[in-house]
């Protein structure tokens, strides 16, 4: 693969509080997520520099975008973040490269800012325990 921008995300979809996949890739205008991993230190005291081992994986995401209302748009898929508590599947593809992960959505905030625009911001966590896989 050559290097490549970040343009033109083909796929950034959501379940809704139902479990129905809901493609709001045209309400996100930015987002960022992480795949990291957790390292423990297993250094004896034989050792002059550390040894490490990898321990769980893990997912985050912070999707941004702007409000819109309509059916099975982005407000129809987090407005129930607050008084549900079901894992919902984020699939995010770029370059025929898909990342899809059960994901719990910890908040759906509303900025109304002072030049009038309303946008939101949803966090979200790993639920399920799958490690991250890039298919």
């Amino acid at each position: 693969m050559a290097k490549e921008s970040g343009l033109s995300v083909t796929t950034l979809s959501v379940d809704n509080s139902a479990g129905v996949v809901k493609a709001i890739k045209n309400d996100v205008t930015n987002f960022q997520f992480s795949t990291p991993r957790g390292i423990q230190d297993v250094t004896g005291v034989d050792k002059a520099a550390y040894e490490r081992i990898l321990l769980l994986s893990d997912f985050s995401i912070t999707l941004n975008g702007v409000f819109n209302d309509a059916v099975d748009q982005s407000h129809d898929v987090f407005k129930t973040v607050p008084s549900t508590s079901v894992a919902r599947t984020v699939t995010i593809t770029h370059s025929g490269q898909t990342l899809p992960n059960e994901t719990l959505f910890t908040d759906y905030a509303l900025t109304r800012a002072a030049d009038g625009s309303l946008v939101w911001q949803a966090p979200g966590v790993l639920a399920d325990g799958t490690v991250p896989t890039w298919a």
